[in-house]
């Protein structure tokens, strides 16, 4: 079996007031388009996860949040294709700024329990479980 690259991508459940999670839709034209996930993104060369989310969540949405909001929940472990995909979930409360939809994306505050109704890339269903278990 030939050995995969493996991709570092932190995600972040961010979670409301009501204990909604946001979630964003992939948009055309990139992979994955029209599925469902947390927002985050690609670790560069020499951030930690935290920075990462922290740099990722204002790009995509607009906000700031400070690591000491960002708490880890869990983590995916999948293996596409062409590459291994692991990717630590964290989920933060508080953040400053209106969640604004900065990439063309669509957004949906979601509760846990409906997020299976949102179809989702195959690395993220297994996080679903753990928001359940933890909001509901």
């Amino acid at each position: 079996m030939a050995e995969l690259k493996l991709t570092l991508v932190v995600a972040c459940a961010l979670v409301d007031a009501d204990k909604r999670v946001l979630i964003a839709q992939r948009p055309e034209g990139k992979t994955l388009a029209g599925l469902w996930e947390f927002p985050g993104g690609k670790l560069e060369p020499g951030e930690r996860p935290e920075q990462s989310l922290i740099r990722e969540l204002h790009e995509e949405l607009g906000i700031t949040v400070s690591e000491p909001c960002l708490a880890p929940l869990t983590f995916a472990s999948h293996a596409y294709e062409t590459f291994h995909l692991l990717m630590p979930l964290y989920i933060c409360r508080r953040w400053e700024g209106t969640v604004t939809a900065r990439e063309g994306q669509t957004l949906a505050w979601v509760r846990a329990n409906k997020l299976r109704d949102y179809p989702m890339p195959p690395a993220d269903i297994p996080l679903i479980p753990h928001l359940i278990d933890l909001l509901m």
